[in-house]
């Protein structure tokens, strides 16, 4: 993939300052179903379901509407708004929802689920199970994960359009409102060797040997970018599944399989174009999840610098610490960070960084050309990744429940 021009802008030099772009305000206009009668029952039924802040979903709005018709036809979405998440449901409990012979049911769950990914299923055979799945994380991911901007449908073309456009309201943001800990990212691959009080935690070869199974997928962040002439022009196929959660995408061929020595080379190649590289925090769980990010493209990642909103990830084992004396404030610690959380002027020598911010990924230190002018140290508060799967849960279903309630309050 070529780099494009139209890359989005994470940092600016303005006035001598390099720094962040500002963030924007969420865009979000809200509605309500009965503002949209020309639009069929079936859709309004599943946009009521994917609007619940339970799955992370935005307000009924413009944009969701026009997701919502886009991703499923009339037909699809009146069998689809008797899904809900988690729980799955079989062909037969939603043939008797909709009234219609099983066999019809079955026939388009299993294309919703297998051909455009918009659901989520589980099992096989006569014990397959389906759900319902958030936008995001969900089905923007799902969609796209085999896909890249080469290979895109006309119908891929418009979905990326739409989901971007519901994305750029910044609804996402509103739910970072109460902090959580779910996701991590980890140091760079030469911070967390050369370092003698990195954990085990903070290596990606320590993630992959609790796994046998590897699946690698592409990302559908720089996809979405690319197809929109924004792309940044870095790598794409380094999504990952491990362990019991690859097994199905495998099977179904939306990852392909690969080795722990394949992933280790694509998350290092990954590091080599200047991209981080997140996990679930968590030691131990039946899989794993990791995917490289770029500031310009990921979505994770600007709706914490785009949309001001910092407080999606767990706070970092290392952080840079600036040494005045050695710095010669050239810039390009700021000019790398993929968080804009430094602020370099480069005509007053001044700096600023954004603890709030910062994910303590290296790339500011191995980006400086002057020694000793940055150094990786750990804090003094960290708190190391859950140790089990069950202990992840117990933290993140409160925290799930009590931005619900806060986003429902304020809606």
């Amino acid at each position: 993939m070529t780099e494009s021009n139209g890359a989005r802008r994470v940092i600016e030099v303005h006035r001598g300052i390099v720094g962040p772009v500002p963030p924007r305000p969420c865009s979000v206009r809200v509605r309500k179903l009965e503002d949209y009668p020309h639009v069929p029952v079936a859709h309004r039924d599943i946009a009521q379901r994917l609007s619940s802040p339970l799955l992370f979903g935005p307000p009924i709005c413009d944009e969701l509407i026009a997701f919502v018709q886009h991703l499923f036809t009339e037909e699809e979405a009146s069998v689809a708004r008797h899904l809900v998440p988690l729980v799955g449901k079989s062909a037969r409990q939603v043939a008797r929802a909709e009234r219609r012979p099983v066999e019809e049911v079955e026939a388009i769950l299993e294309h919703l689920a297998l051909k455009k990914r918009a659901i989520g299923s589980m099992g096989t055979d006569r014990q397959r199970r389906y759900k319902l799945l958030p936008i995001m994380p969900g089905i923007f991911e799902m969609v796209l994960v085999t896909e890249t901007p080469e290979s895109l449908s006309d119908w891929h073309r418009k979905f990326v359009e739409l989901v971007e456009a519901l994305y750029e309201t910044g609804y996402t943001a509103t739910f970072s409102v109460r902090p959580t800990r779910t996701i991590r990212y980890l140091p760079l691959t030469r911070i967390a060797d050369a370092h003698p009080l990195a954990l085990p935690s903070d290596s990606m070869e320590s993630v992959l040997d609790r796994f046998k199974v590897f699946g690698i997928g592409q990302c559908q962040c720089r996809t979405t970018m690319a197809a929109l002439g924004q792309g940044c022009g870095k790598p794409l196929g380094n999504c990952t599944v491990m362990g019991d959660w690859a097994i199905q995408g495998i099977r179904e061929g939306w990852l392909k399989k690969a080795s722990r020595r394949d992933v280790l080379e694509v998350k290092r190649e990954a590091e080599a174009h200047g991209l981080v590289n997140f996990v679930l925090n968590v030691d131990s769980a039946p899989g794993q999840v990791s995917c490289s990010c770029c500031g310009c493209c990921c979505k994770a990642l600007r709706t914490m610098t785009e949309f001001n909103a910092p407080s999606l990830v767990a706070p970092p084992h290392f952080l840079p610490k600036f040494d005045s004396n050695q710095c010669s404030f050239c810039g390009k610690c700021a000019t790398v960070c993929p968080m804009g959380a430094i602020t370099i002027g480069l005509q007053d020598k001044k700096r600023e960084h954004s603890l709030a911010r910062c994910i303590g990924c290296g790339l500011c230190a191995v980006a400086c050309p002057q020694p000793g002018a940055i150094a990786m140290a750990p804090t003094a508060n960290f708190r190391p990744p859950f140790r089990h799967w069950f202990s992840l849960i117990a933290h993140t279903v409160p925290v799930v429940l009590r931005r619900a309630w806060t986003v429902w309050r304020q809606g």
